[in-house]
C-alpha cells in the first residue's frame, strides 16, 4: 500500500523556506510501493479527500486498486492525501523537486488550482530549483463538486477516462494566468479570474459547498444582497486607461466554464496564449433571470451590454477606491481591487 504522505506544516509565501519544506517531507520514491522503484516512472497523485462533501475520499478509494492494476507496470503509483487548505501546493512542490514524472489533481477546480500554484515559486517554475531543469507533467481526475476546467476539453467526471488518457500519455502544453496584486504577490490561475459580482459570488459559494452544485446559487442570492454596479478603469496589453461604467461583473478566461458549467468565456482556451476577457454592465437581478441561459450556452456575447476581447495581459482598478471589490481565480478568493492578470504560454504540460 502506498505510503500517505503526513502532513507538511503550512506557512505563507514570504515565510516559506525551502530547505525547511525538504526536510519536513519524505523521499518520493518511500511513498511509492513497488520494488522496482528506481527503474519506474512515479506518478503523484494529490487527493483531496474532503471534496464535493466527502464524495472525493470515497471515490478515491474505490478507484485506487484498479489505478495500480492498470498503471502499475508502467509507474510507481504515489498516493499524496492533503490534510487542509493549500497542503496541495507544498505537497506539489515536493513531487516536482524529487524528480516525479507527473503530479496529477484528484478533486475538483480547487485542488487543480491549488496543484497548479504548485508548479511554481516565486515568480518561476519550480522545475529550475537547483539550478535542474525538471519536466513534470499535470494530469487531471476530476471528482470536484463542479469541475468546470474539465469542462472545456468536453470531458465528464468520470476517473476511468481520466486513467485512460493517462495510460496514452498524449500531451499538450497548456498556459497559465498570473494575478498580480497590488503588493507584488502573484497566484496563478488555470481556468477563471473575475472581479466583483461573479467573485463575490463564488466567495459566498465557498461558505455553501456542503450543499453540492446549489453552492453557487446560494453564492448568487448572497452576493446580490447590497451590490451596486462599479465604474472600473482598465488598461489592456499595457495600453492607455479606459474607463468602463457600470460594470457588473469582469471575467479573465484562461478556459471556457466557471459557476458549475456557466460557459462564460465561451472563446477562451489554454492552449491559444491569450487571456479571453469579457464585461458585463449594468446587469440588474432580473437580466441573471431572463438572460442566465445564454450566459450557460455562451451566446451572451452578443447582448449589448456585454464587451468581450482577447489579450496578453489587463490590469484594472476602480474609478474610486473603495478597497471592496472582490477578485477571484479558479473559485478561491484572492483579494481586492487593484489587481493585474497576465499569461504565461504553454507553462505547462498537460495530459489530454
Amino acid at each position: 500500500m502506498a505510503y500517505r504522505m503526513a502532513a507538511v506544516a503550512m506557512a505563507t509565501p514570504s515565510s516559506f523556506s525551502i530547505r525547511a519544506e525538504r526536510s519536513s517531507a519524505l523521499d518520493l520514491s518511500s511513498n511509492c510501493a513497488t520494488s522496482n522503484a528506481r527503474s519506474m516512472r512515479n506518478l503523484v497523485f494529490v487527493v483531496n479527500p474532503r471534496g464535493a462533501n466527502g464524495r472525493t475520499g470515497k471515490e478515491w478509494k474505490k478507484l485506487l486498486p484498479y489505478l495500480r492494476t492498470r498503471l502499475g507496470d508502467q509507474y510507481n503509483v504515489c498516493e499524496y492525501i492533503t490534510s487542509g487548505p493549500s497542503h496541495a501546493e507544498d505537497l506539489t512542490r515536493e513531487a516536482i523537486r524529487d524528480g516525479a514524472d507527473a503530479v496529477i489533481s484528484v478533486g475538483g477546480d480547487g485542488t487543480l488550482h491549488e496543484v497548479v500554484n504548485g508548479f511554481f515559486w516565486e515568480g518561476h517554475s519550480v522545475g529550475l530549483d537547483f539550478g535542474r531543469r525538471l519536466s513534470t507533467a499535470l494530469g487531471l481526475i476530476p471528482l470536484g463538486t463542479g469541475s468546470d476546467f474539465a469542462r472545456t476539453f468536453g470531458w465528464k467526471n468520470d476517473p476511468y477516462e481520466a486513467i485512460e488518457r493517462i495510460v496514452r500519455g498524449f500531451k499538450s502544453r497548456i498556459d497559465v494566468g498570473v494575478i498580480t496584486g497590488e503588493n507584488g504577490n502573484q497566484h496563478y490561475f488555470i481556468n477563471v479570474a473575475d472581479i466583483h459580482l461573479s467573485a463575490k459570488a463564488g466567495y459566498f459559494a465557498s461558505k455553501y459547498k456542503r450543499f453540492g452544485n446549489l453552492c453557487y446559487v446560494l453564492g448568487a442570492l448572497r452576493a446580490f444582497i447590497g451590490h451596486n454596479n462599479q465604474d472600473l478603469k482598465i488598461k489592456f496589453n499595457g495600453g492607455e486607461w479606459e474607463v468602463f461604467q457600470k460594470v457588473t461583473a469582469l471575467c479573465i478566461g484562461n478556459a471556457k466554464f466557471f459557476g458549475g458549467g456557466m460557459k462564460i468565456t465561451p472563446t477562451a482556451h489554454p492552449s491559444s496564449g491569450e487571456l479571453e476577457v469579457v464585461i458585463l454592465q449594468d446587469f440588474k437581478w432580473y437580466d441573471f433571470v431572463f438572460k442566465l441561459h445564454k450566459l450557460y450556452k455562451g451566446s451572451h456575447l452578443s447582448e449589448k451590454t456585454v464587451y468581450s476581447r482577447s489579450v496578453k495581459s489587463i490590469e484594472v482598478m476602480e474609478v474610486t477606491p473603495t478597497g471592496e471589490t472582490y477578485v477571484q481565480s479558479d473559485g478561491e478568493h484572492f483579494g481586492f481591487l487593484p489587481t493585474s492578470f497576465s499569461i504565461l504560454p504553454g507553462a505547462i504540460e498537460f495530459f489530454c
